[in-house]
């Protein structure tokens, strides 16, 4: 267990503060090497969680985050990027252990109209000779759904917002140890369906919620694995994201069980933490790492 030091990012510095392991880059113990395409606004937001689930996993894992080179993002300092980010030319010639492809605040855009797009469709056609397995999250799994399968997304009248319980439709390696049912966070405007998915003998539902529909997905031969929620999130996510929206004016509900007695005021608890670890540490051990 541990998490290769990167240098300088301030992420690593938070979780070292929390008590994770950090190991130095020049331990020669096995590592997993695990690329981040981190598509999120909040970028420094994101590396946080994405590392803090990688560091409670078993296996030792050395993180490099990437970043799109035909869209800067203008919520991060340029500076940030340059020193901690890559570009996919600057990698395109390794091979990785394993691809982590993060949501994106683009679901209202046709997946063709997104900047980035044809950018993300190289790396995800790379992905197949290049990266052992890959996790997709929420826009990501949506990208990844609508690349590989032709799966759409549809959209949804409310947002799907908050902590839905969920149950285990497949059990295989994907759900060891995971307790069911189990809660997970959503923060989406759009779903896939389950119909779609049935279309696809490559996939094999794994989870899902009966108010949040589809959540997890795998196709073992691709050994990709697709997640539509949320669960890297910290306690706070949520809550940023309803005030964020209250400010702006938008019509946003509460987050569906998430504060205690549905009290804005009141500090909400990561309950999904166990779920997350558990399936970020399954990934790691029996998609990236087994062969």
């Amino acid at each position: 267990m541990g998490l290769i030091r990167i240098a300088g990012l301030p992420a690593i510095e938070e979780l070292e503060k929390e008590g994770w392991r950090i190991i130095e880059p020049e331990d020669k113990r096995t590592r997993l090497r695990i690329l981040i395409l981190n598509l999120m606004p909040l970028k420094q937001q994101t590396e946080r969680q994405l590392l803090r689930r990688l560091a409670a996993a078993e296996p030792v894992t050395e993180a490099v985050f990437l970043t799109t080179a035909s869209y800067v993002s203008t919520h991060v300092d340029p500076e940030h990027l340059k020193t901690n980010y890559k570009t996919f030319s600057q990698i395109r010639k390794e091979d990785w252990d394993g691809l982590i492809i993060t949501g994106a605040p683009v679901e209202h855009m046709a997946f063709e109209e997104v900047a980035y797009w044809e950018e993300l469709t190289q790396i995800m056609a790379w992905s197949e000779e290049h990266v052992h397995s890959v996790l997709h999250i929420c826009w990501g799994a949506q990208a990844g759904l609508y690349y590989h399968y032709g799966i759409p997304k549809r959209s949804l009248e409310q947002k799907q917002f908050g902590i839905y319980p969920h149950h285990i439709v497949t059990a295989g390696r994907l759900t060891e140890r995971m307790e069911e049912p189990f809660p997970a966070p959503h923060s989406r405007h759009t779903f896939t369906a389950k119909e779609d998915v049935e279309k696809v003998k490559e996939l094999q539902l794994v989870a899902e919620s009966p108010l949040a529909g589809v959540y997890l997905l795998v196709d073992e031969k691709r050994r990709s694995v697709f997640v539509t929620g949320h669960s890297e999130y910290e306690a706070d996510t949520l809550a940023q994201e309803y005030r964020r929206d209250l400010g702006k004016g938008l019509p946003i509900e509460l987050p569906y069980h998430y504060f205690p007695g549905d009290d804005a005021e009141k500090e909400p608890v990561s309950v999904w933490d166990r779920h997350s670890e558990t399936l970020f540490d399954n990934w790691l051990r029996l998609y990236v790492s087994s062969v």
